[in-house]
């Protein structure tokens, strides 16, 4: 049932002194509002600070929404001694600074023709919030709150906050055409909220999902960040597919693809999405979930059938590393974070077990380049260990193997254990100082005193590695 501006719903009263006022804006920003209406102007508190506030979930982020153009209203806050900050008047934005807190205020607008499916060809001026209200994306973020006048709900979002839904604002499907962007922004909610997606809505994902080609990258790549941190990117791939695979296509060979393979019992994509799950409860540090989102895309261009039937995927890890490179990239992801994931997209399937010279090398892998060894081991472990959940239960015995690894590992590293020259207690200075000529030679000792304490022959003493190298 489509919801209109004359619902009965659409202006509570009764909500200016509950759930809204007892999240209570700051007083900057209500310093800010003041301003404005001293000058005549309408203005509302609007968007997901009103969500938040209806679900008593905190928010850092205040906007304004006014009638006034916004040269009125930088007037109105400059006479009030608040600081203005000419941020996005192109679209009829500013930013207010009050008290050292930024508060975005818009004036209504309306917006026009899209042109490109993500930027309307131009902006106009509205004379209500009622039609700002109306050009916004879904219900949950097109209210609006007054501190006297209370919530404007016209498309009942606080309905479908307790429905606990993501449903667009009007028609779906124009929605998404006007902005593809909005599409990956409805599975981020839903991701975040913890909300289902209303029918019509996710309908209209699956149908416009090729409309995200016209989106930038970097768009598309800051989008699905917000997805992974919420620890929900498991949920995105199974009940978004179509959407997800339009962001990452690479993702789209992995649907139905049969592994052939007693060690699973899902296909490749559903099997990236259980590992992805069970990766977002152990965490959502970004190069973990880029991990799990991409360790198996490189399986399709290596499956192999040996003669039994059975399916295989040599050198799956190599090869998703460098796809799983090139796709972060096009997504303009952080270059240590696309560093990171890739590392541990090349060691996932790399055998590990629960002995001190195996932990040892595969933190040694793990340093080059000065990474965080320790750190990327522990996410490597929650990488396998996810692997391992996503497969057949007779996988899952080796998740007890991983914990007793992590244990060892966190002991290795307490007790100084070297696996890196940077870990190593034997130092150059300590050669030369010994008599060995600065040169190629230092190098060399220095190399063997590594692989003695890694081996255990020599604890990772200097002047035992020391003795041991020039004996």
């Amino acid at each position: 049932m489509a919801h209109t501006p004359d619902s009965a719903h659409a202006l509570d009263s009764s909500l200016a002194g509950d759930a809204l006022l007892a999240a209570r804006p700051t007083d900057a920003a209500r310093a800010v509002l003041r301003a404005l209406e001293a000058a005549g102007l309408e203005a509302w508190f609007v968007g997901g600070w009103v969500r938040d506030a209806l679900m008593g979930a905190p928010s850092h982020d205040i906007d304004i929404c006014c009638s006034g153009a916004w040269q009125e209203s930088a007037r109105a806050l400059e006479a009030a001694g608040i600081g203005v900050v000419e941020s996005g008047t192109r679209f009829g934005g500013i930013t207010a600074v009050a008290a050292g807190e930024r508060v975005e205020v818009t004036t209504y607008r309306v917006d026009g023709f899209y042109t490109d499916g993500r930027h309307p060809e131009s902006v106009q001026r509205a004379e209500r919030v009622e039609d700002d209200l109306a050009r916004r994306d879904f219900t949950v973020n097109a209210m609006a709150w007054h501190p006297v006048r209370g919530l404007l709900d016209l498309y009942d979002g606080r309905g479908d906050i307790r429905r606990r839904i993501i449903r667009a604002v009007g028609e779906p499907r124009r929605r998404f055409e006007e902005d593809a962007l909005r599409m990956l922004r409805a599975v981020r909610f839903a991701c975040r909220l913890a909300f289902a997606m209303d029918p019509a809505t996710a309908a209209a994902l699956a149908a416009c999902a090729p409309l995200l080609d016209q989106v930038a990258r970097e768009r598309v790549g800051t989008e699905l960040d917000g997805i992974l941190a919420t620890g929900r990117g498991g949920e995105a791939l199974m009940r978004y597919p179509e959407v997800m695979c339009a962001a990452v296509p690479e993702l789209a060979l992995c649907r139905g693809f049969d592994q052939r393979s007693p060690y699973h019992v899902y296909d490749v994509y559903e099997h990236t999405a259980h590992v992805l799950a069970a990766a977002g409860a152990a965490g959502a540090a970004p190069e973990l979930m880029w991990a799990a989102l991409l360790h198996d895309v490189g399986k399709p261009a290596s499956f192999t059938v040996d003669a039994r039937g059975r399916g295989h995927f040599y050198g799956h890890p190599e090869r998703g590393a460098k796809m799983a490179a090139a796709a972060m990239r096009r997504l303009a992801r952080p270059t240590e974070v696309i560093r990171a994931a890739c590392l541990l997209i090349r060691y996932h399937d790399r055998p590990l077990t629960a002995e001190r010279t195996n932990l040892l090398e595969m933190l040694r892998l793990l340093s080059g380049g000065g990474a965080d060894a320790p750190r990327l081991m522990g996410e490597l472990l929650d990488l396998k260990r996810a692997d391992a959940l996503g497969k057949a239960s007779s996988c899952f015995a080796y998740v007890a193997e991983i914990e007793r690894m992590r244990e060892m590992v966190r002991e290795l590293v307490a007790n100084g254990e070297a696996y890196s020259a940077s870990t190593l207690a034997l130092k150059g200075r300590d050669l030369v100082a010994a008599g060995v000529a600065p040169g190629p030679r230092v190098g060399e000792l220095l190399g063997r005193a590594l692989e003695a304490t890694m081996a255990g022959e020599v604890p990772n003493r200097a002047e035992d590695l020391l003795a041991y190298v020039l004996e």
